[in-house]
């Protein structure tokens, strides 16, 4: 079998040599950006494990590990190292959801790094405790492209079941936030979205079926505690779930009927208060609801979004509402696209005004079964790295050097994903 760096070597050579007879420096970008998560983010621990930091933050997010390392699923069946890495994130991310459901990043030990002053006090190991949905169902999407590449049922059956289980009992619980949840986050001295209101719990809420989050993906508060797009994330890991609990025979038959049920309460909450009328688009998801009749349409950069729904596996591209909400998203009906002289897409209230994401353009893309609008958008992508060779968070419409986080190997990682898509279907 190869070594790791042979097979990254390998995978880039694959691509490289067509995106180069394209561009010159978007190759360069590639060869820079495929490796970047195991070339600067990936340290292996004593204990098998890997620690995954997330750029220029020292720390590990479940989400933004099993999006940094995706790519490299791919090279599991011909690399054992690859193996190893993979299922060295996922023991880790399973240890830290043990330790804390509800935190968002965690430290490399429990050194006590990160928040310190929020309310109630952090756990050692926790970074910081900010509760989202979708840092529950990222690690799932890891082991399910893991356990479909390579037929691993012997890991999963180690991994899954138990973080099952409490990603069930949390989800559950946060169906009913203000009646069971233990939850709580307060932060002060900081921005209006980087704590949650109303002592703590966030503004008030009825039981819709859905699964309620405090935070969006972007670490911004929810003005409203049920995300759709986080929930919809969640329907397809409960289906991921119960797809890989059935490999057991009888053994986890109420886990899997644990998993179908509350994958139904959940999609039936979405149809009935997140699919709204609109006059001009047509039937479309609101971005946050109440289930009290109040929503708000937007959508923010990070994923899971509602730009992402195919992506995440909720459902097709060619599906009705989605196509409605995404005319809307790449509107100026959406508060946080914009357009500038380099580029036009989708922001966030995460940064600045006028500073579009790299991750969603990369998704816009992914997203496409349009060719014109890929290669549009791997022009924008080419022409805005800042002469760096990598992807940011946001940048500046009118200016590319104007930009946030020089070091974010999810974003390298997205790019990467979106080129080779851009080269297999003949678009550049």
């Amino acid at each position: 079998m190869m070594t790791l760096k042979e097979a990254v070597d390998s995978h880039i050579e694959k691509y490289a040599p067509k995106i180069e007879k394209f561009s010159p420096h978007l190759a360069e970008m590639y060869r820079v950006c495929y490796p970047s998560t195991i070339d600067s983010a990936v340290k292996k621990m004593s204990d098998l494990t890997y620690f995954v930091i997330t750029g220029d933050i020292p720390a590990m997010w479940l989400r933004d590990s099993t999006a940094q390392v995706s790519n490299y699923v791919s090279l599991c069946k011909d690399c054992e190292e690859a193996r190893e890495l993979i299922k060295g994130v996922i023991r880790r991310q399973s240890h830290y959801i043990k330790e804390d459901p509800y935190a968002n990043a965690f430290n490399e030990s429990a050194n006590g790094h990160g928040h310190v002053d929020d309310v109630p006090k952090k756990a050692d190991i926790v970074w910081e405790r900010k509760y989202e949905t979708d840092s529950l169902c990222y690690p799932v999407r890891l082991m399910y492209l893991y356990y479909k590449e390579t037929g691993d049922i012997d890991f999963i059956k180690e991994v899954l079941p138990e973080t099952a289980e409490i990603i069930l009992a949390v989800w559950r619980t946060e169906q009913h936030h203000f009646e069971k949840s233990p939850y709580r986050f307060s932060r002060t001295n900081c921005p209006y979205h980087d704590t949650l209101h109303n002592d703590g719990m966030g503004s008030p809420v009825k039981y819709t079926g859905m699964t309620w989050s405090g935070f969006r993906p972007s670490d911004d508060a929810c003005e409203y505690g049920y995300l759709t797009a986080s929930n919809m994330f969640a329907c397809a890991v409960l289906g991921y779930m119960s797809e890989m609990l059935s490999n057991f025979n009888n053994e986890y038959s109420p886990l899997i009927a644990e998993c179908i049920s509350l994958r139904a309460d959940i999609k039936e909450g979405i149809n009935k208060f997140a699919v709204c009328d609109n006059e001009k688009y047509g039937k479309i998801y609101a971005c946050e609801t109440d289930g009290r009749g109040n929503r708000l349409f937007f959508d923010d950069a990070n994923v899971p979004s509602l730009l992402s729904i195919p992506y995440i596996g909720y459902s097709a591209p060619d599906d009705e509402i989605y196509k409605n909400t995404r005319r809307f998203i790449l509107s100026k009906d959406n508060p946080y696209y914009y357009e500038g002289k380099f580029a036009r897409g989708v922001g966030s209230p995460h940064t600045p005004k006028d500073y579009i994401w790299h991750i969603a353009l990369s998704m816009q893309g992914l997203t496409s079964d349009d060719k014109d609008e890929m290669l549009s958008i791997v022009k924008m992508l080419d022409t805005t790295d800042a002469g760096t060779c990598r992807m940011h968070e946001g940048f500046y419409a009118d200016d590319p050097n104007k930009f946030t986080r020089e070091w974010f190997t999810w974003s390298d990682s997205l790019f990467a994903e979106f080129i080779e898509k851009a080269a297999d279907e003949n678009v550049i």
